[in-house]
């Protein structure tokens, strides 16, 4: 019977895939429709996108295989949906994040930071937290996570080493002898000992709460920013699928204005929560009010671990200032492209009734850019011979073809095959019209619930997968109850990226529990509440000022395509 298990657990990938293909296969052979042939491979791609059974990117390829074969749609149509402009948005700014990556310039704003807030419980807390989302608003939280957490390492072993110096672990007072005071000699020890297990476990503590907060800001960060992490740009490129007349909605203006604020104040809730959780309920503690003289001497011995390591970075290099000025350029473009309130540079130079140019083409401008200005002005050589080469350029393709997720490209192209595909079969509005009974229920109700199916979702699957998977359905269910289908589907987006509770729910979790501070119960319970901020903040994000801004309470003429909504 053990050999039989074994052999099933060997092969259990190989069985999921024959199971997975062959049962859901009664669907379209019971209903010989194109609906039914679409909904197969869509239970095809998400059972083995939630089981990993085949590479996310690999199963992201069915429908280039599936959608042809059943008849759904033809070839090329298919393979147009896999290099659209957000998937070149998406390029764009990874290339401008592995230039930042490559020179090191992630680390030197890291450390900049750090030296301002200092190293007192609380405050080295919200440092480590605010570094990491800033910077994962514009490089990949894998990256930022992978970066920050060895300087945390660096600090807390420092702490650490600071507090056992000044602790005097079992010493005994000059004049105490063993003769005649064998109680009090035996009491001290045990004294000592106590104390050094209460330090060891308030340090420990210290490190979960730091492991946490890296791994959770750099989850928070990402969804500032259009380009912060892969879900926003799911969300925009299926509304550009599903509502090709939506007039630019999302923009990376736009979706700044609304999830920047979101961020901040789940950020905010994530500090306050693990501070209580880790450090306790004294907050002029947390904070160093009432440090004695060893605790600012041990906080002094830990700060200059931060100015050592900003020390060894020496003064920006040409590429460092170069890179960062194109980072600068980067967002301002991006910002005074369109930016709502104004006409934008691009309407004004380029053409004022069509927008040719987008979030996409500046991405793209930027990153060209990084492949022909040179890091510096000379890189001679000295070695016997005077020999003089003409200087690398900020970024080369070996680095890109090392460091670029080329997987996530192709999840994002299937995606948008899959919305196109259930938009053409008619599964979208066969599935919207089934739904049409929740136009009974509360919208906000529907926006909660959308948060917490989703939530629960992203936490045993990719967080693209996951958007994927459930935009179309929630875009459906909105045309079918006359609500604008970015009231749902702005929620749903956002809460793909509450990973907060398994190690294995995102890369940034995976990190941090890797370095064996964290048990698996920790990180659960810790990420459980936060979900649940995360979901309350979200819900009250949308029926705010998202709401305000993107007039989400009216049901827009471009979401009208069948004329049944006034």
């Amino acid at each position: 019977m053990a050999g039989v298990l074994e052999v099933i657990l060997a092969f259990r990938k190989y069985l999921i895939i024959i199971t997975v293909i062959v049962l859901p296969l009664a669907l379209p052979l019971a209903v010989p429709t194109k609906e039914a042939r679409c909904g197969y491979v869509i239970i095809v791609m998400a059972v083995f996108w939630c089981t990993e059974a085949v590479p996310l990117a690999v199963t992201a390829l069915l429908p280039v295989l599936l959608f042809p074969l059943m008849n759904i749609m033809d070839a090329n149509t298919v393979c147009r949906e896999y290099l659209k402009n957000t998937n070149m948005l998406f390029v764009g700014g990874l290339l401008v994040a592995i230039a930042i990556e490559n020179w090191h310039l992630h680390r030197r704003m890291a450390l900049r930071v750090l030296l301002v807030t200092g190293v007192r419980p609380a405050l080295l807390l919200m440092g480590f937290m605010v570094v990491t989302a800033f910077l994962s608003m514009w490089i990949s939280n894998t990256a930022t996570t992978a970066m920050m957490v060895p300087i945390a390492q660096a600090v807390l072993e420092q702490l650490r080493k600071s507090e056992l110096e000044s602790t005097g672990a079992g010493e005994v007072q000059e004049g105490s002898t063993p003769e005649g005071k064998g109680n009090a000699h035996v009491v001290a020890i045990e004294d000592d000992k106590k104390g050094n297990e209460d330090l060891e476990e308030k340090h420990l503590k210290l490190c979960k709460g730091m492991s946490l907060c890296i791994c959770y800001a750099a989850s928070i960060g990402g969804i500032a920013t259009l380009t912060g992490t892969g879900p926003n740009l799911v969300l925009q490129g299926q509304v550009e699928e599903l509502y090709p007349n939506n007039g630019g909605v999302i923009t990376f203006v736009s979706w700044f204005s609304f999830a920047f604020p979101t961020m901040i104040v789940l950020l905010v809730l994530a500090w306050l929560w693990l501070q209580i959780l880790f450090l306790g309920f004294n907050f002029k503690e947390n904070f160093g009010c009432t440090a004695s003289a060893a605790e600012k001497n041990k906080e002094k011995e830990a700060y200059a671990v931060i100015q050592e390591e900003s020390r060894k970075l020496g003064r920006m290099k040409f590429a460092e200032i170069a890179v960062l000025s194109l980072f600068i350029l980067l967002v301002v473009l991006w910002f005074t492209r369109d930016p709502g309130f104004t006409t934008g540079w691009a309407t004004n130079l380029f053409n004022k009734k069509k927008k040719y140019v987008t979030d996409g083409t500046v991405a793209m401008f930027v990153a060209i850019l990084l492949f022909l200005i040179p890091s510096g002005f000379s890189n001679a050589q000295t070695d016997g011979k005077s020999k003089f080469q003409a200087p690398p350029p900020l970024l080369d393709w070996k680095t890109v073809h090392h460091k670029m997720p080329w997987s996530i490209v192709f999840l994002l192209g299937g995606g948008f095959a899959l919305a196109k595909g259930s938009e053409k079969s008619g599964l979208s509005a066969w599935l919207g019209t089934k739904l049409t009974p929740l136009q009974n229920v509360p919208q906000s109700a529907i926006a909660f619930l959308v948060c917490l199916l989703v939530a629960t979702f992203t936490e045993c699957t990719s967080n693209v997968a996951t958007t994927t998977l459930f935009l179309p359905i929630v875009a459906s269910m909105a045309e079918a109850i006359c609500l604008n289908p970015l009231y749902v589907m702005l929620p749903c987006t956002l809460s793909a990226s509450l990973a907060f509770m398994l190690p294995v729910a995102t890369p940034p979790n995976a990190i941090v529990f890797s370095y064996g501070q964290l048990r698996v119960i920790d990180m659960a319970k810790a990420g459980f509440v936060l979900n649940i901020l995360g979901v309350l903040t979200i819900t009250l994000s949308i029926n705010t000022w998202t709401s305000s801004f993107l007039q989400l309470q009216i049901f827009p003429t471009w979401a009208n395509k069948t004329g049944s909504c006034p």
